[in-house]
């Protein structure tokens, strides 16, 4: 075998240890905001500078990373597709549980995910009321206004979701907008006591939003019910709370089945 190619060792899992490793550096790439120089893989992965640096390039040849002009390496454009198709099953998955929100509550319900900075909206069930919110998947808003960006950037260390504010900035989408770093890490401490999200009149007056987590997902998610805040009182909160926690954690398992059925 050359000096230069990977080995295809055996994992303890009894998968292909160079794979493993090379999907290990792409996760660690995205984690660093997507562009990473070869020292802080090593750093972060423990993986010896030759190995990485082998992975690397293979990974460039693919077109999933590319090398920049400054010699740091970034997520490449041909992951794109795998993120559309994968970010479309994801919301294929998540409709049925949707479905269940939609009939128990009357309400609109969401799924969405934290696509860098940004939150995205990945599934839809409208509800059948007249009067309803709604939301294009597909769509993007800043976290700060919703919702589901607070029970998303609630799983993140509040240093992280500083850098994130930093870089988005904190526009007012209404009056009622959380628009300093301190009062929606406040808030956020509020998510993580109570495990739950709420968006009153922060998007849009005259809408209630709650949202949770969806527990051990493969990505960063949320799934929410949104409504006028007439419907959606405090009373209907206590009510539709702990059914969203319910449908929240059906969902992962079904997320955690699908991948294992996969393998």
């Amino acid at each position: 075998m050359p000096p230069s190619a990977e080995p295809r060792t055996p994992s303890p899992s009894g998968g292909v240890q160079s794979l493993e490793r090379a999907f290990d550096l792409l996760e660690r790439m995205a984690d660093a905001g997507g562009e990473v120089g070869l020292s802080e893989l090593a750093t972060s992965s423990g993986l010896p500078l030759p190995t990485i640096h082998r992975l690397m390039r293979t990974l460039v040849a693919c077109g999933y990373v590319r090398q920049q002009p400054n010699r740091r390496y970034a997520l490449g454009p041909r992951l794109i597709r795998l993120g559309e198709s994968a970010s479309r099953l994801l919301g294929t998955w998540a409709r049925p549980h949707l479905a269940r929100l939609v009939e128990e509550t009357g309400e609109t319900a969401n799924m969405a995910l934290l696509d860098g900075d940004e939150v995205v909206y990945v599934a839809q069930v409208p509800s059948r009321h007249s009067v309803r919110m709604f939301t294009e998947v597909g769509r993007r808003v800043l976290p700060h206004t919703t919702g589901v960006g607070k029970a998303l950037l609630a799983q993140s260390p509040d240093d992280e979701v500083r850098s994130i504010l930093a870089r988005t900035g904190m526009p007012a989408a209404t009056e009622k907008t959380i628009t300093t770093p301190e009062d929606f890490l406040e808030a956020l401490g509020r998510v993580r006591e109570h495990g739950y999200a709420v968006d009153d009149n922060e998007q849009e007056i005259g809408v209630r939003c709650l949202a949770v987590p969806v527990p051990d997902s493969p990505t960063v998610a949320a799934i929410s019910i949104s409504g006028p805040a007439g419907r959606v009182t405090d009373a209907a909160t206590e009510r539709i709370v702990p059914l969203l926690k319910e449908v929240a954690a059906a969902l992962s398992t079904d997320l955690a089945g699908a991948a294992s059925g996969s393998a």
